[in-house]
């Protein structure tokens, strides 16, 4: 079976477009077979995006990572404009949704781009990295997500990510604390926990 995390997606185009509320901004969002939580904004992501806070958060770029047809990175993009939030995934099928996302919500202060975790964003730091990262793609996908974000964050730049209970955030907050030497449940909703890691050192 085809997943979500597939380079270019071979399912049948069939696109649907809905409204929802994230954060107080109304968004209109299209979304289409082949990419991840096609029918509505997923409840894992809704909740990472409702518990995000910007206090302490250093001067710089933010990121998105695995942004799929893209509503953690413009909510981002809406609640901090005067940032440009990066947006990267693997699934060109779900960058060109995000794309066209941003210019139906008339934002224009994001940078779309294909990424298979870090690798095509070189060396580019960010105050904050996003993600509610692809269980389904492994372990050893999600774990390199929380490992290389730290050579990809300014010093006191943050790490979010939400992961369930049952698909391994007791493990991942574990790699979260031996990669930054912190880490903070900041919520629990419904057995999904949102995880912040701090970058205090390089």
């Amino acid at each position: 079976m085809e997943q979500y995390f597939t380079a270019q997606p071979t399912a049948q185009h069939q696109e649907r477009t809905f409204s929802f509320n994230l954060r107080g901004h109304l968004l209109q969002l299209t979304t289409d077979n082949g990419v991840f939580s096609k029918q509505t904004v997923d409840f894992g992501t809704r909740t990472l995006i409702s518990a995000i806070d910007f206090t302490n958060l250093p001067a710089g770029n933010l990121l998105d990572l695995g942004c799929g047809y893209g509503p953690i990175g413009l909510t981002l993009a809406k609640e901090q404009p005067q940032r440009q939030i990066m947006m990267a995934d693997v699934n060109e099928r779900a960058l060109e949704l995000a794309r066209n996302n941003a210019i139906e919500n008339r934002i224009t202060n994001v940078q779309i781009q294909i990424s298979d975790i870090y690798q095509q964003l070189q060396q580019q730091t960010y105050a904050a990295i996003y993600t509610n990262p692809p269980i389904r793609a492994g372990k050893a996908v999600v774990s390199a997500m929380i490992t290389q974000a730290k050579n990809h964050l300014v010093l006191e730049g943050q790490l979010w990510l939400v992961v369930q209970k049952k698909q391994g955030a007791p493990t991942y907050k574990k790699i979260m604390q031996q990669t930054f030497e912190n880490v903070q449940v900041i919520k629990r909703d419904k057995g999904y926990y949102v995880l912040k890691s701090v970058k205090t050192n390089n």
